[in-house]
């Protein structure tokens, strides 16, 4: 079974969590705008965990959700887990996005925290995920940080990418390029990166930009729009002429 029919498979048992949340007694959830990870949780501890087997994030990131996803993967590659924790972490909030009640439950600070861990923790057994996420999950869920999950996989997702020397392209068209552009236009990208980088390209449709390409990667921009080639030549009918 795959892992997100695996995730989807699982959540009739947090519904009936739910469902008997309201016997148990409520706790307060405050909620701070910075994230800290809690004492017992030692064992995510970024500086720790990269002190006792030298291992080092790829990327500097800052915030609450870089603080989780820096955690995250330091443990994870301490496992020799990262592709599949990447892979876990990804199918749930995908899971999240497509149910309504599973979105719901993130987001709400007023389940008990037993209630939010039990059922986290038995969608995880369900789904048969690793220890890594799962502990990780776990601890998500007592802290009520669940409903940044969708920030924290972001912010995973640049560190596993710096990781496998991956720089991601975002090419913004009208319509989807057919193979042949792509694959040229992946090739130039590549040029231009060198050796020891790899272009991951992600393509984007927006109708508003009218024709042409907006190609962003490496914290450039290169806007080849029919859209901006028009404010362009509007600008420059509107200078005066000097004669």
């Amino acid at each position: 079974m795959a892992l997100a029919q695996r995730i989807r498979s699982g959540l009739p048992l947090f519904r009936r969590i739910l469902a008997s949340s309201h016997s148990l007694p409520s706790q307060s959830c405050r909620s701070t705008p910075n994230f800290i990870i809690p004492e017992p949780q030692r064992n995510y501890a970024t500086s720790a965990v990269a002190k006792k087997d030298n291992v080092k994030v790829p990327v500097t990131m800052f915030g609450g959700t870089a603080n989780y996803a820096s955690a995250l993967y330091l443990a994870a590659v301490k496992a020799n887990a990262l592709d599949k924790v990447e892979s876990e972490l990804f199918d749930l909030v995908e899971a999240i996005k497509k149910t309504t009640t599973f979105a719901q439950f993130t987001k709400d600070l007023s389940v008990p925290a037993a209630t939010r861990v039990k059922a986290i923790g038995d969608i995880c057994d369900q789904a048969k995920f690793t220890d890594v996420t799962k502990n990780f999950l776990v601890m998500l869920a007592e802290n009520g940080r669940l409903r940044h999950i969708d920030g924290i996989s972001k912010r995973f997702a640049e560190l596993t990418m710096a990781h496998r020397g991956e720089v991601k392209a975002v090419v913004t068209s009208v319509i989807p390029l057919p193979p042949q552009e792509e694959k040229e236009l992946k090739e130039t990208l590549q040029e231009i990166l060198g050796e020891g980088k790899k272009v991951k390209l992600e393509q984007k449709i927006d109708p508003s930009i009218l024709g042409g390409l907006v190609v962003e990667f490496s914290q450039k921009v290169f806007d080849m729009s029919i859209k901006t080639r028009a404010r362009q030549m509007e600008r420059f009918l509107r200078e005066p002429i000097n004669v």
